[in-house]
């Protein structure tokens, strides 16, 4: 219920829609494509864990993170009718009208009313994996505190930032794609529903819903799991970590490069687990929003698998 309607997501370059601002972090997040997956050999240092102080093998997810180039700045206010935008200044501007806007509020820039956010795109080119010619343009959320945030735009205004200077190892992060898209598929593969029995499949229906409402009222309520769009929606994982953040995409990459994506040439993290979406798509990583365990470090790698994905 919580996912509905199940229909297809209006575009690739997600919408981070929470207004939730990790406190003491000036940028909320960054971007990267999906490579593949692999898996490592660490030392557990999760503190309740059985294998604590073992060596286990855990399965990661490689990210390519090339740098991103900060094109423009956007000053938001807070109204009764939700965020509206203000201004905006490109690269070639100038940034002393969003210091005037702010000054003109009276607040001395610590207003909470007012946000700002960086305007960048990807730079496609540097990855040799993704068939694009023009970068994604899409915006970051900084810190919430309009003065220092300004600051910081006059640094990084019309430059390249990379995801060093945004996550650290043994980070906890909110990874946000658009999931592979299945097509139309039935109530079973949709919604999970059970498959009915023998005497159904008799007649060839056995991956139906068994009653769609009744005759009175004489209709179909919405509640009811029915055929239609699977996949290709907007979908983010929680609490996920950074094992390693690297700039050698040699490192990780296995023989004869990852397959349906080729070789990783730029930097990159690898994140526990799995991410959501097929390789190739771009994956938007923000700080974690929710409680997580404090571990401190990234736990100490042993052995990365670069084994060929090619087979036999």
């Amino acid at each position: 219920m919580a996912f509905s309607p199940r229909k297809r997501a209006r575009s690739e370059t997600c919408r981070i829609r929470r207004e939730v601002v990790v406190l003491g972090k000036q940028i909320q997040g960054f971007v990267g494509y999906k490579a593949g997956m692999t898996h490592l050999i660490l030392n557990d240092n999760y503190p309740h864990s059985l294998t604590k102080g073992m060596e286990i093998s855990v399965p990661v997810t490689v990210i390519e993170t090339p740098p991103v180039k900060v094109e423009g700045i956007r000053l938001y206010k807070d109204t009764v009718y939700g965020m509206k935008a203000l201004t905006e200044v490109w690269a070639d501007g100038d940034l002393d009208r969003i210091a005037d806007i702010i000054n003109a509020d009276g607040t001395d820039g610590m207003s909470s009313s007012m946000s700002m956010r960086l305007i960048i795109t990807t730079i496609p080119e540097l990855v040799s994996g993704i068939p694009k010619k023009r970068g994604d343009l899409l915006e970051l959320k900084m810190s919430g505190v309009v003065n220092e945030d300004l600051e910081y735009a006059r640094k990084v205004l019309g430059k390249e930032i990379r995801v060093e200077d945004v996550f650290k190892e043994g980070d906890f992060v909110d990874v946000t794609a658009v999931t592979k898209g299945k097509g139309t598929q039935g109530p079973v593969k949709r919604w999970g529903t059970m498959v009915q029995n023998a005497k159904a499949k008799k007649s060839g229906r056995g991956r139906h819903v068994g009653c769609i409402g009744g005759w009175r009222p004489r209709r179909v309520r919405w509640r009811i799991p029915q055929l239609g769009q699977t996949g290709y929606q907007q979908r983010t994982e929680y609490n996920k970590r950074i094992l390693k953040i690297g700039m050698d995409g040699a490192e990780i990459t296995p023989e004869g490069g990852f397959l349906h994506y080729g070789l990783v040439r730029n930097g990159y993290i690898l994140v526990k687990g799995s991410v959501p979406g097929p390789k190739k798509r771009l994956i938007r990583i923000s700080h974690s929003i929710r409680p997580y365990p404090k571990l401190g470090a990234a736990p100490e790698i042993i052995y990365i698998s670069r084994e060929s994905q090619q087979g036999n």
